[in-house]
């Protein structure tokens, strides 16, 4: 019997390829590279199932094309890439992969607000440089983490953990109430509140969100204005949450100390206002790169394509 004939939009890590080519036949041969959009189109074509990244546009123009597919994974818990309705309207289901990437997104958070507040980064390139000439009582002057009040924007599953790593640093913690938040359990830790007070009121706004119409630029010149001085904006959420403008004008006019990004709004292309500042600290997109979770991402596209298949529900279906 031929096998069940698969797409994949870009190589995962090897453990995940060899578990893959030992249940499908592939239609094409992945590389780490996204694919072109005729390339896209060619193996979905053909394609009984696909398993996708967050960088590929999943729109309805691509479904009609794929006839014969059943699912499309996506290697990411986000799924705005993908038209839901054109799914639906195709019966093709959809399904992501929560959870895995809680842990790793949250320590990548931290890392970005300590980097940031820290200036981590610019003593790296000192050092590298050879100019640097030993301890000065005001060199890189930081601002201090412990003890300060976080507040938190999406208080899903990867917000909780940001706040239950805020423990450790004794920070205040704030949250603006969103329809789909579940109260986290360490609820004296934390306090609902406006997204005035919590924008006026942070030393650090650390954005959890999904990208919706509701979100894109949630963060713009009017919240930016909001924020104190001396204040840190964080987002390894979905870069478009933030209006990168916005915000640059925002470092230069100095109403707020500095930023950390995982993600941007027009990515891979990031504003040279970003580039250019010394106080923002810019990642590519690095939240789940870690090997054992990427490799945990892999195999539950994996398994979410087979229950499919074999006429199973899905285990992570969102539509």
């Amino acid at each position: 019997m031929s096998r069940p004939r698969l797409y994949v939009a870009r190589a995962l890590p090897d453990p995940v390829m060899a578990e893959i080519r030992a249940r499908f036949d592939l239609t094409n041969a992945p590389t780490p590279a996204p694919p072109s959009p005729h390339q896209l189109l060619e193996g979905l074509a053909e394609a009984d199932a696909a398993i996708c990244t967050l960088t590929e546009a999943i729109t309805q123009a691509v479904l009609l094309k794929a006839r014969t597919l059943r699912i499309v994974a996506n290697c990411a818990v986000g799924y705005n890439n993908i038209d839901l309705d054109a799914a639906k309207a195709r019966s093709i289901i959809v399904t992501n992969t929560p959870d895995v990437l809680t842990e790793a997104t949250a320590d990548l958070t931290w890392a970005l607000l300590l980097a940031a507040a820290r200036r981590i980064v610019e003593g790296d390139r000192l050092v590298r440089s050879g100019t640097w000439t030993g301890w000065e009582p005001t060199q890189l002057l930081g601002a201090d983490v412990y003890g300060k009040t976080l507040g938190i924007i999406g208080l899903g599953r990867i917000g909780q953990a940001v706040v239950r790593r805020a423990q450790g640093f004794g920070m205040r913690i704030l949250s603006v109430p969103r329809r789909n938040d579940q109260p986290p359990p360490l609820e004296s830790v934390w306090q609902q509140t406006s997204l005035q007070t919590l924008l006026e009121t942070s030393d650090f706004v650390s954005l959890h969100l999904p990208l919706t119409t509701d979100t894109r630029h949630f963060i713009g010149t009017k919240e930016l204005r909001l924020m104190k001085p001396s204040a840190f904006l964080i987002n390894t959420s979905r870069g478009p949450v933030v209006d990168e403008t916005a915000l640059v004008s925002a470092l230069q006019a100095g109403q707020l100390a500095g930023a950390g990004f995982d993600v941007y709004e027009r990515e891979p292309a990031i504003h040279p206002g970003l580039i250019d500042n010394s106080r923002v600290v810019l990642l590519p997109h690095l939240g789940s790169a870690t090997t054992t979770t990427r490799i945990r991402m892999g195999m539950m596209c994996v398994e979410n394509v087979t229950a499919v298949l074999k006429g199973q529900p899905a285990p992570n279906r969102v539509a």
